[in-house]
């Protein structure tokens, strides 16, 4: 068994960087490829909204669910106002149906919310005061539904930086 210690630690280790170079790849691909939607946040309790250097976020789409009549796992389907701003059209289980002028977003339910995986925001440390008033969460979505936070979005719809 002792001469196979390496291989397989070889091997293992060569599998891990595999999955983790196409992680970093997909994601880069998104954010490069993704369309952006900019998903109106909600309020969030103040006494959790900053908590050393992240925000946690909460968005329009959202609220109103009634999560214990949704699937764990599945869709929200939206479609951009004039603006741009992703307006929550239904919750569906599976990809399909969607309209030419829609976009998917994932969803996975939790206890008491619907949860797209974009929940906190991580800034640098000391600049808490400029992320104050944002108003939208701008993420990329692909055309599976995964979406990837790049940042903040002020009343005039341009990000914070």
């Amino acid at each position: 068994m002792k001469k196979y210690k390496w291989p397989i630690i070889l091997a293992n280790l060569l599998i891990l960087l595999i999955y983790f170079n196409t992680s970093i790849f997909n994601k880069e691909k998104m954010l490069d490829e993704g369309k952006l939607l900019l998903l109106e946040l909600a309020p969030v309790d103040p006494r959790s909204l900053m908590q050393g250097d992240y925000m946690s976020l909460n968005y329009a789409i959202s609220t109103g669910v009634a999560v214990d009549s949704i699937s764990k796992r599945g869709y929200c389907v939206v479609k951009l106002d004039s603006l741009g701003v992703a307006q929550r059209l239904r919750i569906q289980p599976e990809k399909t149906p969607l309209n030419d002028d829609e976009w998917l977003i994932a969803y996975h339910n939790s206890a008491w919310n619907m949860n797209i995986g974009a929940e906190s925001y991580f800034f640098q440390e000391g600049t808490a005061d400029k992320y104050a008033e944002a108003k939208y969460g701008g993420i990329k979505v692909d055309g599976q539904g995964n979406s990837l936070l790049i940042g903040l979005y002020g009343e005039n719809l341009k990000p914070i930086e």
